[in-house]
């Protein structure tokens, strides 16, 4: 039996004028899940079999990834097209409002739609990614820049794919097993399936358009970011070599009913890493 089956059902949904794939489990409550780079819908696999129980669990496939529709165009891939994805797939699947939950990229665009459309999140679940100030202001420590220096690698044409693809993927295998704490937390199995889904058709560009983009608007962009009133749990695994727990400290001054939960000696796939204090939390804050 392959990892990527289950008791989820496989669904498509058109959205802002593309298809987007997910898979979904349970009933009740819209709980939507949004992923990171470089994985897809499986990077939540714990996460939907457990809420899944009281919430309907909707975890997407973000456009340029595993299934979806990949646009060509760099700017396919701007924050404002990626807030839009999640208003239509919300709106789509008949709800006003959800319990939005977001990891790494999908963390990013869950803080944007937060902001954009604070009435159609009844709470926010963050995963290691800093609020947008706080990013952009870590990108200006010498710290955070190095280790932040792979964006600058994807800014370039081409030569990011051929790392990415080259020996059969192995690049996206040894981000996620070498960042982990604990490296036993992805099977052979379990990369095998990240390494397939960066491997389809266009989506590699697709993956990298993400930092092409949004990168260099998150750069220039001299928004003022207003005091978010959604109720916001965040996460955070302590060994993220990717991005420093620092970036968390100040996060208040952001959002008006905050809470952080850091995780000791748990890398950046906070969620597969640790999943049962995971949720726990999760369950804490949605009571």
């Amino acid at each position: 039996m392959s990892v990527l089956q289950g008791n989820w059902k496989h669904e498509f949904i058109q959205t802002n004028g593309i298809t987007l794939h997910y898979v979904t489990q349970g009933e009740g409550k819209l709980m939507l899940m949004l992923h990171g780079f470089p994985e897809f819908w499986y990077s939540w696999r714990h996460q939907i079999t457990e809420f899944s129980k009281d919430y309907k669990v909707v975890a997407l496939d973000l456009r340029g990834y595993n299934d979806s529709d990949k646009p060509q165009a760099v700017e396919a891939y701007a924050m404002t097209e990626l807030i839009e994805d999640v208003k239509g797939v919300i709106t789509g699947l008949g709800y006003e409002n959800c319990i939005l939950v977001g990891h790494d990229w999908g963390g990013l665009i869950a803080w944007n739609f937060a902001y954009t459309y604070p009435e159609m999140v009844e709470k926010l679940i963050i995963l290691n990614l800093p609020h947008p100030a706080k990013f952009k202001e870590g990108l200006s420590k010498p710290q955070q820049l190095l280790k932040s220096s792979y964006i600058f690698l994807f800014q370039l044409p081409f030569i990011p794919e051929l790392i990415l693809q080259w020996n059969d993927y192995q690049a996206i295998a040894s981000a996620l097993k070498n960042m982990a704490v604990d490296k036993s937390i992805f099977t052979q199995e379990d990369l095998e399936a990240y390494k397939d889904a960066a491997a389809k058709r266009g989506a590699l560009t697709a993956m990298l358009n993400y930092y092409r983009c949004t990168f260099q608007s998150l750069l220039k962009n001299q928004r003022q970011w207003s005091i978010l009133n959604v109720p916001t749990l965040m996460i955070w695994g302590e060994k993220d070599t990717a991005l420093g727990k620092e970036l968390t400290y100040g996060t208040e001054a952001y959002v008006r009913d905050l809470r952080i939960k850091y995780i000791p000696n748990c890398s950046h796939w906070v969620q597969q890493e640790q999943p049962q204090l995971v949720n726990q939390y999760m369950r804490e804050f949605l009571a």
